[in-house]
């Protein structure tokens, strides 16, 4: 077995570099240590470690089984479909797991590490499948989103501080725009992740970026000063549904449902700071403060005839006329 000190780190960027391009040894090692300096600052591998990196790599019993060609001075898989993403779990990594689901056992009734738990069985159910296990979670996954490989860098960016420059172009536009940008927050929404910042060309301190083919490039800008933000983020967004916020006027909102679906509203609030009434005859009411939105209204839009907008009239207008443009379909 290969240092075991960033081990995965190094795989994931040696396997970057197997798929993509031919690498020199040089080469490859300096592209590793670049990669661990990112994270781990002030550290690095030596010559014997990347061979070692290497001999793992091809190891087909108990290593990635690789197509890594001997004998030649250039690194690079001769299968281009081939990743080591695809491969089963090695016997260490499996180890790995279930040390890591025993460790979180001592604190399944803390909500802090309810999520990691939940990925941690979600990673293993994925993985026994490789050995024709029966399948036993079936979890809302987005088969088609493609943003999530900005999700990481993004990540980094933010807590580096680093300023960027973005390539977006919208799905309306005709050409792409670019712009200076410095990431503040990651936003998840209806199964998306949203960065937020300040646009610092159109000098707007609340940009949100969708992370999906929209978004097209983005690169670090050297020597520019990173601008922090002085929003709070957590109240931003408690006070509207979803990710677009197009003014700051917050609105009283009082819904009445119909069928029981008052029920299933509480169990699973789009806006979790909702109040109920103390009237007998409104219990089937709900009301909130937030600011009026798209999201607001799709989101009301996903109970069809069981849900009703008393208030406030502004939002009842915007029903009103989703109601009946929807009602020309089907006549």
């Amino acid at each position: 077995m290969a240092n075991s000190t960033h081990a995965h780190l190094r795989y994931n960027i040696l396997d970057h570099c197997f798929r993509y391009r031919s690498y020199s040894f040089e080469e490859l090692l300096k592209a590793v240590n670049e990669g661990i300096e990112e994270l781990y600052p002030g550290e690095s591998i030596s010559e014997r470690t990347l061979r070692e990196d290497i001999k793992v790599f091809r190891d087909k019993k108990d290593g990635f089984g690789a197509p890594l060609p001997d004998g030649k001075r250039t690194y690079t898989y001769s299968d281009d479909n081939f990743t080591i993403a695809q491969r089963p779990l090695q016997k260490y990594e499996q180890y790995l797991l279930e040390a890591a689901q025993q460790l979180l056992s001592r604190f399944e009734n803390h909500t802090k590490y309810n999520k990691l738990a939940e990925a941690l069985i979600k990673f293993q159910d994925e993985e026994e499948q490789e050995n024709d296990a029966k399948k036993i979670l079936f979890y809302d996954h987005n088969e088609e989103y493609k943003g999530i490989n900005h999700l990481k860098p993004l990540y980094l960016a933010i807590k580096k501080k680093q300023v960027l420059q973005v390539i977006y172009r919208g799905f309306k536009d005709k050409e792409s725009s670019v712009f200076e940008f410095h990431p503040h927050i990651l936003k998840q929404y209806n199964r998306r992740w949203f960065v937020f910042g300040y646009n610092k060309t159109k000098d707007i301190k609340a940009w949100s970026i969708p992370l999906d083919e929209r978004l097209i490039s983005f690169e670090r800008l050297e020597d520019v000063n990173y601008l922090d933000s002085d929003k709070d983020w957590e109240l931003f967004f408690r006070t509207m549904v979803g990710v677009t916020r197009i003014n700051e006027n917050i609105e009283r909102v009082v819904l009445r449902f119909y069928n029981g679906r008052e029920n299933y509203f509480k169990t699973k609030p789009f806006q979790p700071d909702y109040e109920e009434f103390f009237e007998e005859d409104k219990q089937d009411q709900v009301w909130f403060e937030t600011i009026i939105n798209k999201e607001l209204v799709q989101q009301l839009l996903s109970y069809g005839k069981d849900v009703e907008v008393l208030e406030p009239e502004s939002l009842k207008k915007q029903m009103k006329e989703h109601s009946k443009a929807m009602q020309q379909f089907y006549e």
